[in-house]
């Protein structure tokens, strides 16, 4: 007799395997013991020292990864040396604590403060609790945890996975991950994505699995089954192969069957993301420049003369192509001290994009002069300018204006535009529209702001799911107002990776869908099996759907799926 356990999909594929277990070490007893004053100089020196090894360590993954997954271990390594986390540990230490308790301790503190701010800042205490766990080992002499080696397939099960984990998977290997926690827009989603391995998240009676036991993973439809006969899963495994295979022959560009053509784009942090990203030759382009990496890990402001240095380093890999590149994006989750606001009460909904500008306008004046010059150097490069977080029509009008203003003055051609991810802008998007040369829809945070609901919890992952029928009726309206004042309108956030949403939003009337490198060619195979009547077929099939699952379901009969 079978058993099936729902989750929401994030990377479609189906795979059969036994499923292997992971689970964060225990943390050790605390003690009581103060430790004598003689000795808490070099136990905060032992501290610091295994801090800087774990963010060393982290940052050199970051280096060996590619696209999204190198920028979120960006993110994490820097956890392990932030100012505020190892100062609030230090004064622990100095207060007599060990480093080890000092370390627990101050986790739980901070971990509370970011699970009530709720929203992107909740994303960080998985990341948090890894660097931790990381961090104890090296104090204690004993290995960083992590997933065990297995030269057979398996299908990864876990409470919650931490990015450095995530990213240093072997898609050979792991044949399918499925997480208890978590949600489509998850780091762990995100990496999942670009290794395009098979992932169900908020898989939430998960635990009714033991390791060993073999399991169907259809991350198409978000079920996990025991029980199933092996001949029979394995007739499955075989027929996605061939869908695997499309994807492997797929060469671009990006086109419907009948020969429609929408822009495939990739979504990079740096050069080397952009080298890479060239390297598939199926990337027409890029649709979303990352460019707070550059400050995230950044001790100051670099100087204008630093930032056309890194600028032109992806306009250069994409001389005579569309590079959209998104102004810094600080606040909530990446905080950059010289930008954003500290212990703010509700970070998500907080100083954050476009708002930073208020009690940081240096900033963004800095960054447009040395995205003109970039422009200036790299003449064939097709430059995009687009403002994170806007929410009302002056700040479109104003980011516009100054990025228009700066071009000209460098005698260039830089393009405005803004996101779309506050939900007033989608209410009030014939106003923008006029304003701007184009726009780009953040899905992740679209979603996320009209369903009320952090993305990150895996109780409300439901309501986190990309398709979801309100956010998808405001990217329709975006798309139909781009198209009634002749604007590009995209799509740079998960969504866009999806390749059945993907010929949704195309039959909707969106131009270009830019995603990791990886998600390309998986997208680009299946818009090339359908005709752009069928994807508009798909798009007003969804209008009617009550929610998420229905709307899936609607989508693949009208492509006939």
């Amino acid at each position: 007799m079978s058993t099936t356990i729902n989750g929401t999909p994030v990377v479609q594929g189906i795979a059969y395997a036994p499923a292997v277990w992971v689970r964060r070490p225990e943390l050790p007893e605390l003690s009581d013991t103060i430790l004598p004053e003689s000795e808490r100089s070099n136990e905060i020196e032992h501290f610091t020292q295994c801090a800087r090894t774990v963010a060393d360590n982290l940052f050199a993954r970051a280096a060996r990864a590619q696209g999204e997954a190198a920028d979120v271990l960006i993110v994490t390594a820097s956890l392990a040396t932030d100012r505020a986390w190892v100062k609030d540990i230090t004064a622990r230490i100095q207060s007599g604590a060990s480093a080890v308790h000092a370390v627990i301790a101050s986790t739980n503190k901070f971990v509370a403060a970011f699970e009530a701010a709720g929203g992107l800042m909740a994303e960080r205490t998985t990341d948090l609790k890894d660097v931790r766990d990381r961090i104890l080992a090296h104090l204690q002499g004993e290995p960083e945890p992590g997933i065990p080696q297995r030269d057979i397939p398996y299908i990864l099960l876990a409470d919650d996975l931490t990015p450095a984990d995530t990213a240093g998977l072997d898609p050979r290997a792991c044949v399918a991950m499925v997480t208890e926690l978590g949600g489509p827009t998850s780091h762990t989603s995100i990496i999942a994505r670009q290794l395009g391995i098979p992932c169900i998240v908020a898989a939430r009676q998960l635990s009714l699995i033991t390791s060993e036991s073999p399991v169907l993973v259809d991350a198409h439809a978000g079920t996990l089954t025991l029980g199933v006969d092996p001949a029979e899963a394995e007739a499955l495994v075989q027929a996605d192969a061939k869908r695997n295979q499309l994807i492997h022959q797929w060469q671009g560009p990006g086109r419907t069957r009948d020969g429609h053509a929408v822009q495939l784009l990739a979504n990079v942090g740096d050069g080397a993301a952009a080298r890479t990203a060239a390297q598939s030759s199926v990337a027409e382009g890029v649709g979303l420049l990352r460019t707070e990496l550059a400050f995230l890990d950044a001790p100051f402001e670099p100087s204008i003369h630093e930032q056309v240095h890194i600028y032109s380093e992806v306009f250069e890999v994409f001389a005579g192509h569309k590079v959209v590149v998104r102004t810094l994006d600080a606040g909530s989750d990446k905080p950059v001290h010289y930008a954003t606001l500290d212990n703010e009460p509700n970070p998500a909904l907080g100083v954050r994009g476009v708002r930073t500008t208020g009690p940081h306008p240096e900033v963004l004046d800095h960054q447009i002069d040395a995205l003109a010059l970039a422009a200036q150097h790299n003449p064939q490069t097709d430059v995009w300018v687009m403002a994170p977080m806007v929410s009302t029509i002056p700040e479109a009008q104003w980011f516009t204006s100054l990025v228009r203003e700066r071009a000209q003055a460098a005698g260039v051609s830089l393009r405005a535009g803004i996101m779309v991810e506050v939900p007033s802008v989608a209410v009030l998007v014939d106003q923008f529209m006029p304003l701007v040369d184009f726009v780009s829809i953040g899905t992740n945070d679209l979603t996320q702001y009209t369903m009320a609901a952090d993305r990150l919890s895996a109780d409300l992952a439901e309501y986190s799911d990309p398709w979801q029928p309100a956010p998808l009726a405001l990217i329709a309206r975006v798309a139909r107002s781009g198209q009634e004042h002749h604007k590009p309108v995209g799509v740079c956030g998960e969504a866009a990776s999806d390749p059945i949403l993907a010929c949704v939003l195309v039959g909707m009337g969106v131009t270009s869908l830019s995603m990791a490198a990886g998600a390309i060619a998986g997208v680009g195979a299946a818009l090339g099996q359908v005709s752009l009547a069928q994807c508009r077929a798909a798009a007003e099939a969804v209008a009617g759907a009550r929610d998420a699952g229905d709307a899936r379901v609607r989508a693949r009969a009208a492509l006939g799926i």
